[in-house]
């Protein structure tokens, strides 16, 4: 397998494959509470019920149970970067990142307790699903595939493929399982990830994200602003405009229907045609999104190298969260 050396290319990436291959930290130490946190880099961010949970640098894991508005750090039992978020049920919840790390709360987030690590692996996690409470999966850099039939609490490693691309986002569409990785690859299972069948649209560049449409349509995107669109469950894909050449991170469906995917330098690209098309929005401060979700109350909340922060669809700021 061709590694190349392990770097840390920009803060402004989500859980971006290049981008979180930094140098490892003690997994086994805690994480510091910082008065700042929640400005500092953020990769993913989950509702939770009615409460907001954002992970990133240094172990930060913060809570807001008003809409994003306040924000406490919890004491997490790591310093290394988390990079991904995953929550089966209201108590159930799982983090993955550097090091291998992977932790787990049952009780909604106010806890969390390490479940696994390898820090001689050298390849971040970036990625965390569960199908159930017993049976998961954790993905990551140079092909890693770790899978749980015990609720996490045990993990076993094996390869999905013959290359050592990254793998970068795992999600579900009904009884099927995708992932977006690096290359130009795609990968889905239809037997609960027992094997898993190459997709390829017509891009060589990495995939950072794949986003479920209703009747078996799916959103892949990545490098460059290139969006990719299927109809047949990846089976086939058409390019969608973008006009942006900005990379692209992540995906949401809004409570109205509105589809955004959002990206490096401020992008934000939105539809109202369940993505058969994009308009492209500009966030002003042009820094980089990881994720975006929307709170009970219709709040659109943003994660990225900012940290936290409230905004609207036209690119304004609205406020950036405060820790309590």
């Amino acid at each position: 397998m061709n590694k190349s050396p392990s770097r840390f290319l920009f803060a402004s990436v989500i859980f971006l494959t290049l981008a979180l291959l930094g140098p490892s930290v003690l997994a086994a130490e805690q994480a510091v509470i910082a008065p700042l946190a929640e400005r500092s880099l953020l990769l993913d961010l989950e509702q939770v019920g009615d409460k907001l949970i954002a992970v990133g640098e240094r172990g930060h894991i913060l809570v807001s149970e008003d809409s994003g508005l306040n924000w406490s750090q919890v004491q997490a039992p790591t310093r290394s970067t988390l990079t991904g978020i995953f929550f089966l049920d209201l108590q159930q919840g799982w983090i993955v990142g550097h090091d291998q790390v992977i932790l787990k709360t049952e009780d909604g987030g106010t806890s969390w307790q390490q479940v696994y690590q390898d820090i001689e692996a050298d390849s971040p996690l970036f990625d965390i699903y569960f199908l159930d409470d017993s049976h998961g999966y954790a993905i990551g850099a140079y092909g890693q595939f770790l899978e749980s039939f015990d609720g996490g609490r045990s993990w076993e490693g094996r390869w999905i493929s013959e290359d050592d691309f990254h793998l970068n986002q795992i999600v579900a569409m009904e009884d099927q399982l995708f992932i977006a990785a690096e290359a130009g690859m795609s990968y889905r299972s239809s037997d609960r990830g027992k094997t898993w069948t190459m997709l390829s649209p017509d891009y060589d560049g990495s995939f950072f994200g794949i986003m479920p449409l209703e009747n078996n349509s799916l959103l892949l995107f990545g490098l460059r602003g290139h969006l990719f669109r299927s109809d047949d469950a990846g089976d086939n894909w058409r390019q969608i405009e973008t006009a942006t050449e900005a990379s692209l991170t992540n995906g949401l469906k809004l409570k109205d229907g509105t589809l955004i995917i959002t990206g490096l330098a401020g992008t934000i690209l939105t539809s109202t045609d369940n993505g058969l098309n994009f308009t492209l929005i500009q966030d002003p401060q042009r820094k980089g999104f990881s994720r975006m979700q929307q709170s009970q109350d219709g709040t659109i909340i943003a994660s990225g190298d900012f940290g936290v922060k409230m905004i609207t669809l036209s690119g304004k700021e609205q406020s950036e969260g405060r820790t309590k």
